[in-house]
């Protein structure tokens, strides 16, 4: 029963959007028939390879694809976000080093490392697996970043693109009812052909 009462909803308010979009067409119309066979729109061509070159850009330097797009503003977030994966994977990789030899040199039969006293063979063992999967997840982030960079970049060059004109427009609305005075609040979705 609620699906059946959600789908009448559904179907009586975008019926409320057609009406609403087809009243002010026909009031556009009334005023100027021959607006649109009057009128010639010049738009700037589109470059179908421009996502790919902010992609590769992006590739090769990360952050060029952002600054091929005119997106400044995203490159210290690129730098910042890889600079933190690289830290902890760098930290991660020393700490994993340090109880990796200690252990190597326990083994060994040498009994001088800095963790002698305070971490047993075992603790050694689990030192080393722990900063090890730190390390790997660190590296995964990062490669994560990166590729994230180059998706951001095509993405973005794709967007530019797109076009935003005032045939499509999304705006909202306030009317007051003066029959029962009551205020109504809406959105308008008009395409204009």
């Amino acid at each position: 029963m609620p699906s059946k009462f959600l789908i009448v909803n559904a179907v009586l308010f975008l019926f409320c959007f057609s009406m609403m979009s087809q009243n002010d067409d026909t009031k556009n119309n009334i005023q100027n028939p021959l607006k649109a066979a009057d009128t010639i729109e010049v738009r700037d061509p589109i470059d179908p390879l421009s996502p790919a070159k902010a992609a590769f850009y992006s590739a090769v330097l990360p952050g060029l694809g952002q600054a091929y797009n005119k997106k400044y503003w995203k490159i210290p977030l690129v730098y910042g976000a890889l600079g933190t994966g690289i830290y902890f994977y760098v930290t991660n990789k020393k700490d994993y080093d340090r109880y990796r030899d200690a252990y190597k040199r326990r083994l060994a039969g040498f009994s001088d490392d800095e963790f002698n006293g305070r971490v047993t063979l075992d603790g050694l063992q689990r030192a080393q697996k722990f900063y090890r999967k730190n390390k790997e997840v660190a590296l995964l982030v990062t490669i994560g970043i990166y590729a994230l960079n180059i998706i951001d970049a095509n993405v973005d060059a794709h967007l530019l693109q797109y076009n935003v004109d005032e045939n499509l427009t999304l705006s909202p609305h306030f009317k007051y009812n003066e029959i029962d005075r009551k205020s109504n609040l809406g959105l308008t979705l008009n395409f204009k052909f």
